[in-house]
């Protein structure tokens, strides 16, 4: 990594990011900043039949894509979708029940329910979002697509939902290994494909979110975790030898360190749990780290708000860093709140 700024990546800042520079204030962008919290976006949300109406319409995720960007002027723009298109494009049936999150038909030890491999017609809609978003966005907003961890997507396609200490799933893995590593390889090779149609499409990066980093064991962290997302970005870089790629692993612990060491990522996504100091010393050291705001201080605001924000600046400010939350900005976030956060961070 340089330490410096010998120049930008096409005027994006976030993009200079991962590519190992450090910017004289960091590149902001917060995950799930298409959301609730707007109320632009609740409006919006009333026009489509269900959530997954909503990520297959083009006009409406463009729209909800692009809603944070105008009212914030955020560096990155995500793409507005759900992880679990995923399996939805395997075969699996997926809906979304109002207050209550995903829903799928659990898979039950048996793979024969889904398709040999990703059915990328199915996902056309979101790929056409893509190409509209790509054409509104400020020519400095660096555009993220992204696409859940495989033990993430696994755990909802095992249990069905989302589920207390991810039991069903981690289940699976001990009685079943067998199974197990089929399910994942198939949702490696699955996200390989994915990503690389999305970077076809137009994005500049990807994220891949695995939510679920907490419920396992390190040995199960390397096996399931660390060890297909490193064959993802191997997959990806085969075809596209320049994407970057920013990995997010929530509530790994020590586990920053070795997706910073050995997935490949060009970025790593910090949770709000980890120290900082440690994260400079020993993560960012290796990579660029991207975090790690406790989204609840973005509901509390004030002077908690610009002390933790202050921290963090000073804390990641010797090296290369994208300002975010430790996870998603959560629905009563009042949107002044955010307002704040970006002027902080921004010296404004």
């Amino acid at each position: 990594m340089s330490g410096g700024n010998p120049g930008t990546v096409a005027d994006k800042p976030l993009l200079d990011v991962l590519h190992g520079r450090r910017t004289k204030r960091p590149p902001i962008w917060i995950m799930r900043q298409a959301g609730r919290y707007l109320p632009e976006y609740r409006e919006l949300r009333t026009r489509a039949k269900n959530f997954l109406d909503f990520c297959y319409r083009p006009e409406l995720a463009t729209e909800a894509t692009l809603q944070p960007i105008r009212r914030y002027g955020f560096d990155g723009s995500i793409l507005f979708s759900d992880i679990l298109v995923v399996p939805d494009a395997l075969g699996q049936k997926v809906s979304f029940a109002e207050g209550e999150g995903p829903r799928l038909e659990p898979l039950e030890g048996s793979l024969s329910r889904l398709k040999g491999e990703i059915d990328l017609e199915k996902l056309a809609p979101v790929f056409e979002t893509i190409d509209r978003v790509k054409t509104a966005l400020p020519a400095s907003t660096t555009f993220l697509g992204f696409c859940g961890a495989p033990w993430t997507v696994a755990s909802y396609m095992i249990a069905g939902k989302g589920t207390p200490e991810l039991a069903p799933s981690r289940l699976t893995s001990y009685r079943d290994p067998d199974f197990m590593d089929r399910l994942i390889d198939l949702l490696v090779e699955s996200s390989i494909r994915y990503l690389l149609k999305q970077f076809e499409a137009g994005v500049d990066a990807v994220q891949i979110f695995e939510s679920f980093a907490g419920a396992l064991t390190s040995d199960g962290f390397r096996r399931r975790s660390i060890d297909p997302v490193a064959r993802i970005i191997r997959g990806v870089r085969a075809v596209r030898p320049d994407a970057k790629i920013i990995f997010f692993a929530r509530n790994s612990g020590s586990g920053h360190m070795i997706a910073a060491r050995d997935t490949g990522a060009d970025a790593v996504g910090l949770d709000w749990s980890v120290d900082e100091e440690w994260a400079r010393d020993n993560v960012q050291t290796i990579r660029p780290v991207q975090g790690h705001l406790d989204p609840l201080l973005l509901v509390a605001g004030g002077e908690a708000l610009d002390r933790r924000v202050d921290r963090i600046l000073d804390v990641f400010s010797a090296g290369p860093h994208i300002f975010n939350l430790g996870h998603g900005i959560v629905p009563e976030t009042p949107p002044e709140h955010v307002e704040r956060l970006v002027k902080r961070v921004r010296g404004a």
